[in-house]
């Protein structure tokens, strides 16, 4: 009754002090149909209070997102249900959802009477431009009587949650240079254990080559088996994402880190739907989400719900404390194997050389660097960037600049055959020398432009 008191509104206190003054005067006054008319101003507001607090707890509310993991800058639509459990007609209700400033403005709807056993559904939209993981809750309900007495307020404890992921591009299906495609033409094979007594076999599926029954087999489960004599491994990759605080400069959705992590996410996407095996790496050298031994999308794991669990990781990653990518480096030699695939900020000579050794003798490597002073301030990179990226090629990476805005399908279609970084291309083509970029300097008279490459866009990614 205490809390029924507390939600007294202004007209309900206003009555219970009228009804109390006038008990007060018609006791002192001694006039009788006075206090009658007291008793009936202090009674009204008291009984509305006890009447809306017992209807406050039979009152449900349910909460539904459609969808709930959204890319940056889509919209996701709230459904809101609200059911009146009791026997009574509720009074006039407004509905309010605890909602993050970086969605939107709170929602708030007024509902008219709900009938007992009514339903009342209501939606709202929400949009955010940052990625991230955002609680949505908990509901807010506020009940008022019909005539105005008292408004109770009552928190749902239930809350859900809006996982807002990168940005992804679709990026053209180009064969990299020392990658093999994710099933069909990898270059390595596991055999089947050929021994008679320890063969593995399966089931008999048409098509299968009736010389590839095993009798024995079939025997015992009454039923054809056949031999797994040769099955092929899923190709790797490995997607390093440098996420060093010192890499980057700037913020926000247009910020050069935002960039990496969108095409990290990009590549992670693509890799998947080409049936690779694909780690997700941090400067730091930890796998992100780390669902296996050694950090790869298990082969028997569905590519949608490995992508959607290493998106779900992106939505929520943050700027390492690191300084260097020793730790990564340490990572790759330990199991290096595959495609590395690399998007890197800002790289001192020392980090540069650790960044070389990461390519392993038998895969290929791409890397793009960012530069986030030309991303921060606009412009192009200078004669740094042109000896990071020099390092790199020489290494046998495949690296490329990344000019500010620019698409990332447009860089992956130039490192395929006849692009930079493809089995056609020269090795002239495929790397930035830093004695052309002086020349290009000494004849244009300003400092050259390393900030694109071939076929390159400049802005237009929104």
């Amino acid at each position: 009754m205490r809390t029924a008191l507390r939600g007294l509104t202004t007209r309900g206190r206003s009555f219970l002090a009228a009804g109390i003054a006038a008990g007060v005067c018609a006791y002192v006054l001694g006039q009788s149909d006075l206090l009658r008319v007291g008793v009936l101003l202090a009674v009204l507001p008291l009984v509305c209070a006890a009447v809306l607090y017992r209807t406050r707890h039979q009152v449900a509310a349910a909460r539904r997102l459609t969808p709930r993991r959204v890319a940056a800058g889509e919209e996701a639509r709230v459904h809101l249900r609200l059911d009146n459990v009791s026997r009574v007609t509720t009074g006039l209700l407004m509905l309010q959802d605890q909602v993050p400033y970086v969605l939107g403005p709170r929602p708030r709807f007024v509902l008219e009477r709900v009938e007992a056993g009514g339903r009342r559904e209501v939606s709202y939209r929400v949009r955010s431009d940052l990625r991230g993981r955002y609680p949505l809750g908990p509901l807010q309900l506020r009940l008022s009587d019909p005539f105005g007495m008292c408004e109770l307020t009552r928190a749902f404890s239930a809350h859900d949650d809006l996982i807002v992921v990168p940005r992804t591009e679709p990026l053209p299906p180009v064969r990299l240079a020392g990658d093999g495609a994710g099933y069909g033409d990898g270059r390595q094979r596991s055999l089947a254990l050929a021994g008679e007594d320890d063969v593995i076999p399966r089931g008999y599926r048409h098509g299968d080559d009736l010389r590839r029954v095993h009798w024995r087999s079939t025997a015992r489960h009454g039923e054809l088996m056949v031999r797994r004599e040769e099955q092929p491994q899923r190709a790797r990759c490995t997607v390093l994402l440098d996420t060093r605080r010192t890499a980057y400069r700037g913020a926000g959705p247009g910020s050069a880190f935002e960039w990496a992590v969108s095409g990290a996410a990009s590549a992670v996407v693509h890799m998947l739907g080409r049936g690779f095996a694909v780690r997700l790496l941090t400067d730091e050298g930890n796998a992100l989400p780390s669902e296996s031994v050694d950090g790869f999308a298990a082969a028997a794991q569905d590519s949608a719900e490995a992508a959607g669990l290493m998106l779900d990781t992106l939505a929520v990653l943050d700027h390492s404390e690191g300084s260097g990518l020793s730790r990564a480096y340490d990572a790759l030699r330990g199991g290096g194997e595959g495609l590395l695939v690399a998007f890197v900020g800002d790289l001192d000579e020392e980090q540069a050389a650790v960044a070389a050794r990461m390519r392993h003798r038998g895969g290929g490597a791409v890397a793009f660097v960012l530069d986030s002073g030309a991303w921060a301030h606009g412009g192009t990179g200078g004669h740094a960037l042109a000896e990071r990226l020099r390092t790199l090629n020489e290494a046998g990476w495949s690296a490329v600049a990344v000019p500010p805005g620019a698409a990332l399908a447009e860089l992956w279609r130039h490192l395929g055959p006849g692009g930079l970084g493809g089995p056609a291309a020269s090795p002239a083509s495929s790397m930035y020398s830093a004695s052309s970029a002086s020349s290009a300097s000494s004849t244009a008279g300003g400092p050259a432009s390393v900030g694109s490459v071939p076929g390159g866009t400049r802005g237009g990614r929104s």
